[in-house]
This record gives structure tokens, C-alpha cells and sequence, in this order.
């Protein structure tokens, strides 16, 4: 018995860890994922069991993403042509909770608030640079519950 409990109790935090990375991502993955060709990061997304959900190509850029089963998440790889610069990741969920936790971890992390703005299609956003890390937090449009997206730039 003494054996069976802290096995029992190891195996209770592994499952627990496995649903909650499950259910968001880390910073620092997204981070990961941006340095990744598109290949790799096709390859690690199907791991995650997110499926495509759409591919644009233009002259500028190459554009994947994809939807997690539940419909809750959908993360996308931009991939600029000319401009490597604006290369990013973009994750799109629909939970404020999950927003509160990515903004503590962006304080916890030491990420500075530097400007706020509106993007093209009106959303409110904010972003934050830690060095020459930069990530965008985006809100709902005015009366919209969601969608919330993190934008990790390059």
C-alpha cells in the first residue's frame, strides 16, 4: 500500500498535467512554433490532433490553419515571402479565463505593455515585447464574447 499511493498519486498529476496543456498552449510553444518551417510545425500540430482547416497562398505569404476537434482552438502559421520579419503564429480561443491566465503569464514572463491599438478589421489588441520577443494579445470586437487570439511575431 505504502508504494501503490505516491504511484497512484504520480500517475493523478501526470493526467492532470496532460488535460490542462491539452486544453491551451504555453508561450513558449507558440514561440517554438514560429521558428519551426512549415513542415515541422504541420508535423507537430497533427500530434496535437488539429486538423487543416484551410490553406492560403498569395504572392506574399503562405497562410495554414487548423482547428482543434472541439472547435475550441484554431492555431495558424503565417509565413511571409519577403518579409520574414512579420512571420507569426496566431492562436484563436473563445475563453476569457484562458485570456486572464495567458496575461499573467506574459507579466510572470516579464513581458512589457508598449502600445494598443485596433487591427483592420477592428478588433482591440495590445501588445507586449520582452527583448525582441513581441506578442499581440487580441480581444473580441465591441459586444462580442470571443474570439481571443495571441499573435506571436518573429
Amino acid at each position: 500500500m505504502r508504494r501503490t499511493l505516491p504511484l497512484l498519486a504520480l500517475l493523478f498529476f501526470i493526467s492532470l498535467s496532460t488535460q490542462v496543456f491539452g486544453q491551451s498552449l504555453v508561450i513558449e510553444t507558440l514561440d517554438s512554433y514560429n521558428k519551426m518551417g512549415m513542415t515541422e510545425f504541420q508535423n507537430e500540430v497533427k500530434k496535437m490532433n488539429f486538423k487543416l482547416s484551410d490553406k492560403t497562398q498569395s504572392a506574399d505569404f503562405v497562410l495554414n490553419e487548423y482547428e482543434h476537434p472541439t472547435y475550441k482552438f484554431k492555431l495558424s502559421k503565417f509565413e511571409y515571402i519577403k518579409d520574414k520579419s512579420q512571420n507569426r503564429i496566431e492562436f484563436e480561443f473563445n475563453n476569457l479565463h484562458d485570456y486572464k491566465k495567458y496575461m499573467e503569464a506574459l507579466q510572470r514572463g516579464g513581458y512589457k505593455e508598449t502600445e494598443k491599438g485596433k487591427t483592420i478589421t477592428k478588433e482591440p489588441y495590445v501588445d507586449y515585447y520582452k527583448g525582441k520577443q513581441h506578442i499581440r494579445m487580441v480581444l473580441p470586437k465591441e459586444n462580442q464574447s470571443a474570439p481571443y487570439s495571441i499573435l506571436v511575431f518573429k
